[in-house]
């Protein structure tokens, strides 16, 4: 009776029956034919994918079966529904470098991993349209689902005084950064300036205006979100 209660624990369920129909097709799983609004008039039955959360924090590869022939891919595009805070697993069946995650839908980019044969160039990267405009950029660092190159952008939040003398001011210094992508700063909640003169990636030590002049702001706090690459 234990056992039989464990294996239907475990089913996955559905409210039609799966027909194995669509060989040849670009869709390998449709629900619209006795879903769809205009098959049987509901706008609510039938409407929703519920996924299985995870911990992204604690989630493993399982490389067991990713051998070329399953998950040829390397798990390239796989999407899950996290609930953790904090940074991805690391080494071993992993990805070397880290995501910084919270509660949401995260995708899975690697797409060197046909070639490769691994995860550990793989990145897992927040779910949404492009741009660093879908993620909630903070005082503490978060992975944006911006890609270049293969590689992900990183934002953080922070605050600076100008003195409205010099062109002088600290910023950032996010650990392991590479190269500075963007900055956008504000004052008093509107986009004042969307560069710097220069920027030290070692000590955080800037200079405003933009990449042709240095200018002088005028005293006075600023806001500034950075983009960034590691």
């Amino acid at each position: 009776m234990l056992l039989l209660t464990v294996k239907l624990s475990a089913q996955a369920y559905s409210n039609s029956e799966v027909q194995p129909n669509l060989t040849d097709s670009n869709v390998f799983l449709d629900a619209s034919s006795n879903f769809n609004s205009s098959a049987n008039g509901s706008h609510s039955l039938g409407k929703g994918l519920v996924f299985p959360d995870t911990d992204l924090t604690q989630f493993e590869f399982d490389m067991t079966l990713a051998d070329g022939i399953y998950f040829p891919s390397y798990f390239d595009g796989m999407v899950v529904y996290n609930v953790g805070n904090g940074n991805t697993m690391t080494g071993g069946d992993n990805p070397t470098a880290p995501s910084a995650v919270t509660p949401g839908f995260y995708y899975f980019s690697n797409p060197n991993g046909t070639t490769n044969g691994n995860v550990a160039d793989g990145v897992w990267l927040p779910l949404g349209s492009g741009g660093s405009s879908q993620v909630q950029i903070g005082t503490t660092e978060s992975i944006t689902n911006l890609v270049l190159a293969g590689e992900p952008v990183y934002a953080i939040k922070g605050t600076f005084t100008a003195d409205g003398t010099t062109t002088s001011a600290t910023l950032a210094n996010p650990a392991g950064m590479t190269s500075l992508y963007r900055i956008t700063i504000y004052k008093d909640g509107a986009v004042y300036g969307t560069g710097v003169y220069s920027y030290d990636k070692s000590n955080g030590q800037a200079y405003t205006g933009n990449p042709g002049v240095s200018v002088v702001y005028p005293a006075g706090e600023y806001e500034y979100t950075m983009e960034y690459l590691k």
